[in-house]
Formats: structure tokens, C-alpha cells, sequence
């Protein structure tokens, strides 16, 4: 049965969701594992600390449970919801975090609630002109969480290039730019436009046009925050989220002490990412584009080869067992999703253009429902 059918309580506005944390003695925030959802989870968590309101974070994997062994009072959540939630926030998780964080009067992290709409793909104008109140400025060059630029252009998962998930093809694509021995500490503006440059020709060349577009969610960002960049804190987010999610909850919740286990999670899941996109075997047909391969994770691969690698306007990407869909001109591949996991006996979750699936099926199966289903 398709998860997607499940009934959702539905979205509630910022006032009405802020009344009901206020009333309540203990909150439960379930989070999807994403990075907008994460971030969302984060923004609540700490406006319901700063109130002295107890509280229970996690994350859920697709298709998971949420624990309810302890009994909380409101149930909030994060993405695309839970069976049982009292409330949802099934899009635009962290920025409407942040404005409830507002309502309840307190002083939400602007940083951390970008970061989550950077990482949901679109990226919020009043969350952002905080951030700028607050003193972040944008520099040039590439969103990425580190300083050095091999480590931060081989695993950004905010491109996807020739030289992805391979330090050492980094460090030769940018052997001619003339930079400083140490591109730690010592870069200066031009330095950061020339290697922008350089990534940015590099992966729209022979792509798709929206590869343009997407290209630029990862150049001139913001600097700021626990990483180096604010994107770089997005593309964090979103890995930790579905790499390891306790690391995921501790960071969004601000611990010190997990900076360098997140950004460790971060590389496992670009390295992953990019050997998969490497590695797929793919078919095209009238309007989609199907990417095939062993265990991978399906939704940062389905991205980054629609994104930047697909000639046609749906992707379809396939594992044993689990599936992901994006479109890139609008349509509902959700709905595609889910009339073929239908047809195999399987789950689907997701909305609009993008879905995730499970089945039991081998994946010819999936493939062939997906194409009749489109």
C-alpha cells in the first residue's frame, strides 16, 4: 500500500502551532531525513529549550515508525509526516520553524533556518534577510563546509562534476589556477572566483541546461555559522540527516563537539553519492532517464543525476529494494511513484517532484511500472 494515501493532519499556521507548544508540558519533533526537515527539527527544538519546555527530537528514515514509547502531548512533524503526528510541517519545514520559533518570542538561529531552506531547494527571502541582519555577508566561490578546496569541491553534493568524489582529480583540475600552497587558510577572493569558475565549467559542460540553475544554489554563499559556508552547512545537514541521525539531532540542537562527526558522515555520503552516479548503468526512454546500481542513497543520487547528468525531464533511480524520482519541469512523479509501487505491492512516499519508494519486486519490475505509470 502506497504510503503516500496515509492521512496527514494538516499544516498548521505559525500562531496556531506556536499556541500548541506553549500549552503543552512535553513536545515530541520527528523529523524526515532531510536537511530542511533537520533543520526545522532544530529551530523548534531550541525555541522549546529556551521556554524550558521538555522535548524529545528524532529523525525517521523513509517508510520508519517514529518511537512512541515516551507519551508527549504535541507531536510535530517534520516534512512529509507521520501517522499519529498532531501537526505537520510538509513543506518548507525550517522556514516555518522559524517563523514559529518567532511567534513563541524566541530568537531562532537565521543561519541554521537557511541552511535548511538551502537545503530544501528553495531558499527562504524573510529567513534570509535575517541572516543578513545579522551580520552574514556572501563571499565568492563555492558553498561548501571547509576551507580546503580539494576536500570541499570533491565531496560537495551541491554539484556534480567530473572530479566528484576524488580528491586527487580535484587537486589536478586546479593544479593551473596559481593557487597558494595552503588553500586552507590562504585564498584570496580571486583565488575563491577562479576555482567557482572552474567547478562551474566543469560540471555544465556536455549537461542538461538546468544544470546552469542548479549549478549556482553552490557558488557566492553566505559565510557564517559552524561551517565554513552557509550552503556548506546545508549540504552537512542534508548527509548527517540520512547518514547518521544522531549526529544529525545533536548538531541541529547546536552541541559542540560534533562538528568534525558530522562533516565525517558529510564525506561517507558524498563518496557514496558520486560513485554511484559514476557507476550507474542507464537507460533513456520518452522522457525519462533511468539510473541503476548496487546499494546506494537513492535520494542525493536521483538530485544530482537529474540536476546535472539526465537528457530528459524525470529521473528514475533504482537499487534493490528502493527507488527515487525526481522531475525537473514540474510534473508530479509522486503520483508516478506511487500508481507503480501500486502495481508491485509496494510504499511510496514523497509529494510533488520528488518520491521515494520501497518494493520486493526485482527492480525491471519497478522500472517497467514507473514507465507505464508515467
Amino acid at each position: 500500500m502506497s504510503a503516500t494515501g496515509r492521512d496527514q493532519a494538516p499544516a498548521p499556521s505559525p500562531s496556531a502551532l506556536a499556541s500548541a507548544l506553549e500549552a503543552a508540558a512535553f513536545v515530541r519533533l520527528v523529523s524526515d531525513a532531510t536537511g530542511d526537515a533537520l533543520a526545522g527539527t532544530g529551530v523548534l527544538a531550541r525555541a522549546l529549550n529556551d521556554d524550558d519546555t521538555p522535548f524529545q527530537a528524532s529523525v525517521v528514515a523513509p517508510f520508519a515508525d517514529p518511537d512512541r514509547t515516551t507519551e508527549a502531548d504535541v507531536t510535530v512533524a517534520l516534512g512529509a509526516g507521520h501517522t499519529g503526528a498532531d501537526h505537520t510541517l510538509p513543506t518548507t519545514p525550517a522556514a516555518t520553524a522559524f517563523a514559529v520559533a518567532r511567534e513563541l518570542g524566541a530568537s531562532p538561529d537565521p543561519v541554521l533556518a537557511l541552511a535548511g531552506t538551502v537545503a530544501g531547494g528553495d531558499v527562504d527571502g524573510t529567513v534570509a534577510d535575517a541572516v543578513e541582519r545579522a551580520g552574514a555577508e556572501r563571499r565568492p566561490g563555492l558553498a561548501v563546509p571547509v576551507a580546503d578546496v580539494a576536500d570541499g569541491l570533491a565531496h560537495s553534493t551541491l554539484l556534480s562534476g567530473p572530479f566528484s568524489g576524488d580528491i586527487e582529480a580535484v587537486q589536478a583540475a586546479v593544479a593551473d589556477l596559481g593557487l597558494p600552497a595552503d588553500t586552507a587558510t590562504d585564498l584570496t577572493d580571486d583565488d575563491h572566483r577562479r576555482v567557482a569558475s572552474l567547478a562551474a565549467l566543469a560540471v555544465t559542460e556536455d549537461a542538461p541546461e538546468r544544470a546552469t540553475e542548479a549549478v549556482a544554489a553552490g557558488l557566492h554563499p553566505y559565510a557564517g555559522g559552524p561551517f565554513e559556508t552557509v550552503g556548506g552547512y546545508a549540504d552537512v545537514l542534508d548527509a548527517v540527516a540520512r547518514e547518521a541521525p544522531g549526529t544529525g539531532i545533536a548538531l541541529a540542537l547546536g552541541h559542540g563537539g560534533v562538528r568534525e562527526s558530522a562533516l565525517s558522515a558529510w564525506r561517507t555520503h558524498a563518496t557514496r553519492a558520486h560513485g554511484a552516479v559514476a557507476d550507474a548503468t542507464t537507460g533513456r526512454y520518452d522522457g525519462l532517464f533511468v539510473a541503476r546500481g548496487d546499494a546506494m542513497p537513492v535520494d542525493t543520487v536521483a538530485r544530482l543525476v537529474a540536476d546535472f547528468h539526465a537528457p530528459e525531464p524525470v529521473t528514475l533511480v533504482v537499487t534493490d529494494g528502493e527507488a527515487a524520482a525526481r522531475a525537473t519541469d514540474g510534473r508530479d512523479v509522486a503520483a508516478t511513484m506511487r500508481a507503480a509501487t501500486d502495481a508491485v505491492g509496494g510504499q511510496t512516499a514523497g509529494s510533488g517532484d520528488r518520491a521515494r519508494a520501497r518494493f520486493d519486486v526485482p527492480t525491471s519490475e519497478l522500472i517497467e511500472a514507473f514507465r507505464e505509470a508515467a
